[in-house]
């Protein structure tokens, strides 16, 4: 496997030397930036596989730069990982809908740290080699090697964590799949407990496709989690 490159953004000098110490001792390569609005230029210009990204950034936070950098052609699928000093779970789940893919507060562990990029980059590989194939439940149709959706021919705009929602619930119809389940799933790391992640991004989903209270596509199974009819 080649070296992998990771972007740190993160206005705490000592935070920016533990871990880049740390990730270049554990075979990575890294830069690092100290505000985030040079970020999006030093994507552009140096190609990474990761960003490690510090939400309570001066000027632009990391929330704007993670929305930044979604819409951006060619880094809408780029790992995220924040890192901020609240817990409050208001400001997790906005991350998460933004699309970070995971989650980590100050102050964490090094080991974790390391230990959540490895994954993530690992899933991000895994996405990479799954062959093209169309899924198909009543008017919607995934395409999921062009990553898109459609209900009726028209086009759905979706968050990464809606359309990994709706593929596993697809890939899945008629299963009950509980919202444990579906954050390790989805999320690839154990959030447990944290179920309103799952609530809000259903409840989001439902509406882009029209799925009303009635749960045409997506039937909630009370205090379990989530089937798709």
């Amino acid at each position: 496997m080649s070296q992998k490159k990771i972007l740190i953004v993160d206005d705490e000098e000592h935070i920016l030397e533990l871990i880049k110490f740390n990730l270049e001792k554990n075979g990575f390569e890294v830069i690092t930036l100290d505000n985030g609005e040079a970020t999006i230029g030093v994507l552009q210009d140096n190609p990474v596989d990761l960003v490690v990204l510090d939400l309570m950034l001066p000027g632009m936070d990391g929330l704007e730069v993670c929305k930044n950098i979604r819409r951006i052609d060619g880094l809408e699928k780029l790992p995220i990982i924040m890192l901020t000093a609240k817990s409050e779970e208001t400001d997790r789940i906005l991350g998460l809908e933004l699309g970070a893919d995971d989650y980590l507060t100050k102050p964490f562990s090094v080991r974790e740290l390391i230990a959540r990029i490895k994954a993530v980059l690992r899933r991000s590989e895994d996405k990479k080699v799954v062959k093209s194939k169309t899924l198909r439940i009543k008017d919607i149709a995934m395409d999921t090697e062009k990553h898109e959706v459609t209900i009726n021919g028209e086009l759905v705009e979706l968050t990464l964590k809606e359309f990994e929602l709706l593929k596993i619930l697809i890939e899945n119809r008629g299963k009950v799949l509980t919202r444990n389940l579906l954050l390790d799933e989805v999320w690839g790391y154990d959030y447990f407990g944290e179920t309103r992640t799952v609530d809000v991004h259903i409840r989001h989903l439902r509406k882009k496709i029209g799925d009303d209270e009635s749960g045409e596509y997506i039937e909630t199974i009370r205090g379990v989690g989530y089937k798709m009819k």
